[in-house]
Formats: C-alpha cells, sequence, structure tokens
C-alpha cells in the first residue's frame, strides 16, 4: 500500500478543491489513501479525516482572534503526534496561509525529508510579499490558481505550476436547468423578475456583518426604482442563510428577497447581474459570465491607518487581477475597500441589469479569461503535477488527458 498523502484544508473553497483533486488521484490509483484536516467533500471523495475544519471559518478581531491562535496551536500538536507515528508520502496545505504556516512546520519538523506541495498560491502578490522567504522554507512546489503566479512566484525562487481553476470547468458542464430548477430555503421556487439581481455576500461571518447592510441598501434602492426586479442571495451555508436573516429588518429577508443555500454557480446563471463580495465568488461570476460589481466594506479608520500601508495592490477582484496580468484592462467595476454608501454600487449595478454596453464589455472580458482558463483542465494538471513532485507515477498516458 502507498504511503498517503497528507491534505490540510481549513475553509470551504478549499474542501472543494481538494475534494477535486483526490477524486482524481483516486482513479488513477485506487490504492492511494489519503488523510488530513479539511471538509464533507475530502471525505466523500475518499480522505480520512483527522479533524473537521472547514465548517466554521472565521475571521475576526480581539478575542475571536486569540480563539483560533489557540485552535491552530492546539492542531498544530494533533499533527506532529500523528505524523510522528506516520510517515507521508507529501503534504497538501490548500490556501489559508495563516494556518497552513503552523501545519508545514509541523510536517518540516516531524518528517523533514516529506515533500510540501500547495495548492492556491498564498496572494504574496497583493500584500506582505517579505513572506515570500517563509514560503521558500515551507514548500517544494506550488500549484498555482492564477495564471500570471508561476511567473511571480518563479522570480522570487519558488517554483510554480498553473493548475486552472474547476469552477471553469464545472460552468460549461453545468445545464441550463439545473439554474431553471432552483427553488429557495423556503421549498418555494424563484420569482421570475426582470431583471433578476444576484447577491453574494460572503462565506465568512465577518465578511457579512461587515458588508450585508450595504447589500440590503443597495437591494433596497434598486428595488425602489425597479419594482418587477425579483433578488437571489446566495448564502455559503445554512449558519451563513441565518445570519443574513438576522441581519435584516423583522429578523427576515424583504419581500422581493430570497435566500438559496450552497448554489452560489446556479444562482449567478439564472441571474441578470450580481453584486459580490470580493473572494472566490468573483471568479465564479467570470466562470459563470455573470456581470457584477464587487464590494469589500472596511472600516475607513482601519484602513487608512493600516490597511494602506500593508496591501500593495490596489486591483483586488479576481477578474480584474486576471486581466491585468494579461495586460488587459480591468473587467468588472470594484469597490475595495468601499466605506459604506450604497449610491456608487447602485450606479454601477443599474446599468449591467439590461442589455447594453456595460453587459457587452464585461462579458467580452470574461470571454479572453475563459480562454485562459479552459484551455487548462484543474484535476488532471493538479494530478499529474503533485504526482510528479512526490515522485509517483502519475498513471494517465497524455494522449488520454481531457
Amino acid at each position: 500500500m502507498p504511503l498517503p498523502i497528507l491534505f490540510t484544508a481549513f475553509e470551504p473553497s478549499a474542501d472543494v478543491l481538494a475534494a477535486r483533486l483526490i477524486t482524481e488521484l483516486k482513479r488513477r490509483n485506487p490504492q492511494q489513501t489519503f488523510v488530513g484536516f479539511g471538509g464533507p467533500q475530502m471525505q466523500a471523495a475518499g480522505c480520512e479525516l483527522l479533524e473537521e475544519t472547514t465548517g466554521h471559518a472565521k475571521m475576526g478581531v480581539g478575542l475571536a482572534i486569540a480563539a483560533e491562535g489557540k485552535t491552530l496551536l492546539r492542531r498544530k500538536a494533533d499533527l506532529t503526534r500523528w505524523l510522528n507515528l506516520n510517515d507521508i508520502a507529501g503534504h497538501v496545505p490548500i490556501d489559508s496561509p495563516a494556518a497552513n504556516w503552523s501545519m508545514c512546520r509541523a510536517t518540516r519538523k516531524a518528517r523533514p525529508d516529506a515533500t510540501i506541495v500547495h495548492l492556491v498560491a498564498p496572494q504574496l502578490w497583493a500584500w506582505a510579499s517579505w513572506r515570500v522567504a517563509r514560503l521558500r522554507k515551507l514548500t517544494n512546489h506550488v500549484m498555482c490558481l492564477l495564471p500570471f503566479e508561476p511567473d511571480w512566484f518563479g522570480a522570487r525562487g519558488v517554483q510554480g505550476t498553473f493548475v486552472g481553476h474547476p469552477l471553469f470547468r464545472e460552468s460549461a458542464d453545468a445545464s441550463p436547468a439545473d439554474a431553471a430548477a432552483l427553488i429557495d430555503d423556503t421549498g418555494q421556487p424563484l420569482n421570475q423578475g426582470t431583471p433578476t439581481l444576484a447577491l453574494l455576500p460572503g462565506s465568512r461571518p465577518a465578511e457579512i456583518e461587515q458588508n450585508w447592510p450595504v447589500m440590503l441598501a443597495v437591494f433596497n434602492a434598486l428595488r425602489h426604482r425597479q419594482p418587477q426586479m425579483a433578488t437571489v442571495v446566495a448564502a455559503a451555508s445554512t449558519d451563513r442563510a441565518k445570519q443574513i436573516a438576522a441581519l435584516c429588518p423583522g429578523g427576515r429577508p424583504p419581500r422581493g428577497m430570497q435566500v438559496v443555500t450552497g448554489q452560489a454557480g446556479d444562482v449567478l446563471a439564472q441571474a441578470h447581474a450580481a453584486l459580490v463580495v470580493s473572494g472566490t465568488a468573483t471568479l465564479e461570476a467570470a466562470a459563470r459570465r455573470t456581470p457584477c460589481v464587487v464590494v469589500y466594506c472596511a472600516s475607513k479608520t482601519k484602513w487608512n491607518l493600516l490597511g494602506r500601508w500593508l496591501v500593495k495592490t490596489r486591483t483586488f477582484a479576481l477578474p480584474n487581477v486576471i486581466a491585468e496580468g494579461m495586460e488587459q484592462p480591468r473587467v468588472v467595476p470594484e469597490f475595495v475597500p468601499h466605506f459604506g454608501a450604497p449610491e456608487p454600487l447602485v450606479r454601477a449595478l443599474t446599468p449591467l441589469l439590461k442589455d447594453g454596453p456595460e453587459r457587452t464589455a464585461q462579458q467580452a472580458g470574461y470571454d479572453a479569461i475563459h480562454q485562459v482558463f479552459e484551455a487548462v483542465d484543474f484535476a488532471t494538471t493538479a494530478a499529474d503535477t503533485l504526482l510528479a513532485r512526490l515522485g509517483m507515477a502519475t498513471g494517465t498516458d497524455p494522449a488520454e488527458k481531457p
């Protein structure tokens, strides 16, 4: 039996990526085993979980950070004890650098000869680029989701491979019937509005706390101007759906708004336009070719005192980051950071809710992004890259690749 491959994931999106890769590795070699910290999708794909770690993704301040720090130390100790008793074929940390740095250190100390291959490059090109020295010590290779990242990391002594993103394959395989058949969290079919607006408020509690009040104000302004508009909120989980409802007046979504949990791609597919919190969801909007406006609300005081000095980039929305890496103009309007006024967002969204030059320009930008991502199959490329780095047979004839 081959040695197990260790995966460490701490976000729902990382759980999805790991599951896609594990499924492909298992297809090639049914005898391969997997163990890790992760979520239900990894477990369903065949990974033995040492701990479920993706169900309560957090991002906070003060006591929340202190509590999370204790959790990370405890998980590092748990992994160290396990590694002292078990050898591994390699370690795949997925995203969440703050959590995965400590897990990589545990692997380096307990199993110094183990190969560490990161899946999802830390966004060091955006902020705190000095941490690339830490990455050099804690990785042997990086599987990058963005096409410009291998060159950026390579120039700084870290080898990387662009492996694409499964969102683009999934969007190509999706059926329009999936979006048409959506029902909301109360079991009701979606309202057929003219137009339909999608709201994606993020997956972490702190993101929703910061962004939902402004998104709700945007909804109210647009609904007043366009009474026939339908609005669908894509909640990342049942807990986040409850949080969204609790932040609405009366503790429930207002009239004209429906909530759908766990089906962001289909929500985007049936929408005319979307307001999306900056993050992976912006890439999903690009994959579904849904015109969107990107927002991330922040404290103006904290931004001026700290954020503006730490964050090097002034482009945050992933479709724009990718386009600029291709030496193309920005694709989507972005308001990051945004300090609370709904009217600029309303002005940016209004022309996207109907046919016109703004929609046409965005979709042309999406087409250019699709050309890059559709040329690279995530599961195939990531599996080839990982197995090569681990010195294992790839199990796939190049002629058989999709």
